[in-house]
C-alpha cells in the first residue's frame, strides 16, 4: 500500500524538517524525489540518506520566491524525467510578531516565500500534469484556521495557502489534478530548537516542554509523522480525496478548551 513507484515528486524545502522526512520516505516508497531548495548542505544531506536507503534523488538549487528560477528548474524536469506526478509545497519560514510589530519588508518576504512561492510551483508544474493527472499537497499550518498569538503575517499568509488549495482543487477536477493541504501544530525541527535557543538561551529546556504542551497529546509531532500523512495523501489510495485539509496537531485546534 501507499507506493509511489515510478512517480516523479518534486519536493521544496526537502533539506531539513518535515521536506526532508517526506523526501526520505517518498523515496523508500519508490519515488523519483526532486528536491527544490537553496539549503545546499541539507538537501545534499537528505539526498545521501535516501541513497543509503537504496532510494533515487536529486536536488536543484531554486529559490522559491524567484519565478523565473522555478520556471526554468521545472522546465529541466520535465525535459529530463517526462513528467510531474506530485508537487509538494513545503518550503516556508516564519515570523514572530502581531501587526504592530509586524514591517511591510516581513509582510512582503514571508508573501514571497509562503504564498508566492507555492503559487511559482503550481503554476509552472500544472500545465504539465493536465495531461495525465496529478497530486498537489501544500503545507498549511493550524495558524490558517485558529488564532495564535504572535503570528500576525505568518498566519496571513498560511490561510492565503488554504484557500489557494481549495481554488486548485476546484479548477483542476476535470484533469484529475488532487489538491489538498496539510496543517502541523508544533512539530519539533531543526527550526524549533534554533528558534528556542536563539529567544530564550540558557532555559531551552523549560521552553521546550511549555511549547510541547500546548498540544493537548503533550507532545509535538515528530516530521515522520507529518511525512506518513503526506504520503497517503499523494498515494493513489487517496484518490478520493481532493479539496480537503488535514490537521495534524495532537488536539490543537479542537480539544484546547
Amino acid at each position: 500500500m501507499f507506493k509511489l513507484t515510478g512517480k516523479v515528486a518534486l519536493i521544496t524545502g526537502g533539506g531539513s524538517g518535515i521536506g526532508r522526512s517526506m523526501s526520505v520516505i517518498f523515496a523508500a516508497q519508490g519515488a523519483i524525489v526532486i528536491i527544490l531548495d537553496i539549503d545546499d548542505a541539507g538537501s545534499l544531506a537528505t539526498i545521501d540518506l535516501i541513497h543509503e536507503n537504496g532510494g533515487i534523488g536529486h536536488y536543484k538549487k531554486c529559490s522559491v520566491a524567484d519565478q523565473d528560477q522555478v520556471n526554468t528548474v521545472i522546465k529541466g524536469i520535465k525535459r529530463t524525467f517526462g513528467k510531474i506526478d506530485i508537487v509538494v509545497n513545503n518550503a516556508g519560514i516564519s515570523h514572530v510578531g502581531n501587526v504592530e510589530k509586524t514591517t511591510s519588508a516581513d509582510v512582503e518576504k514571508l508573501i514571497s516565500v509562503n504564498v508566492k512561492g507555492a503559487y511559482h510551483v503550481i503554476n509552472a508544474a500544472v500545465p504539465g500534469m493536465k495531461k495525465r493527472g496529478g497530486v498537489i499537497l501544500n503545507m498549511t499550518s493550524v495558524a490558517s484556521m485558529v488564532g495564535l498569538p504572535d503570528r500576525f503575517a505568518y498566519s496571513m499568509t498560511k490561510g492565503a495557502v488554504l484557500g489557494m488549495t481549495l481554488s486548485v482543487a476546484r479548477d483542476y477536477l476535470k484533469y484529475k489534478i488532487r489538491c489538498n493541504c496539510i496543517s502541523p501544530a508544533r512539530v519539533h525541527t531543526p527550526f524549533v530548537d534554533g528558534f528556542i535557543a536563539k529567544n530564550y538561551p540558557g532555559n531551552e529546556k523549560q521552553i521546550f516542554k511549555k511549547l510541547s504542551a500546548t498540544q493537548p497529546i503533550g507532545r509535538m509531532a515528530h516530521p515522520d509523522e507529518v511525512a506518513h500523512l503526506a504520503l497517503y495523501l499523494c498515494s493513489d489510495e487517496a484518490g478520493f480525496i481532493t479539496g480537503s485539509d488535514y490537521p495534524i496537531d495532537g488536539g490543537f485546534t479542537r480539544l484546547n478548551n
